[in-house]
């Protein structure tokens, strides 16, 4: 599994909600939508999905965040994301951090679970 992603930075910004407004479509980074790659078929939220490379785009929100496996992964931004190209779609429940998160970070563990990490909230999902 390899995500490719640009790091954007808190910058004494409020993200959520503001910056990344909630309910609306977010390139999961910064510049080129984030990227990810599978080099073999692999279950992501539950759904076999095949190898290859996807656009891994998100949706925001206070309470529940929308993953999305999108099958244009080479686009700028989600400013031409297309639904009808939706791979997959589930939905995942944020959680607070301790510390702030100055840069967008991935950590992605040995037991599959992927945490995207920004500001003051991790969201985790599983890969597997």
């Amino acid at each position: 599994v390899t995500i490719d992603y640009s790091s954007p930075a808190v910058k004494e910004r409020v993200i959520w909600g503001e910056l990344e407004p909630y309910g609306k479509m977010w390139r999961t980074g910064a510049n080129e939508a984030t990227t990810l790659m599978l080099e073999k078929d692999m279950k992501v939220g539950g759904k076999l999905i095949p190898a290859g490379k996807y656009a891994l785009f998100t949706i925001p929100g206070k309470d529940e965040w929308t993953i999305v496996i999108n099958s244009e992964w080479d686009q700028w931004g989600a400013y031409n994301y297309d639904e009808s190209k939706d791979v997959h779609r589930f939905k995942v429940k944020p959680k607070m951090l301790e510390e702030n998160q100055e840069r967008l970070k991935f950590d992605i563990r040995e037991d599959g679970t992927v945490i995207l990490k920004w500001e003051k909230i991790s969201v985790p999902f599983e890969i597997g």
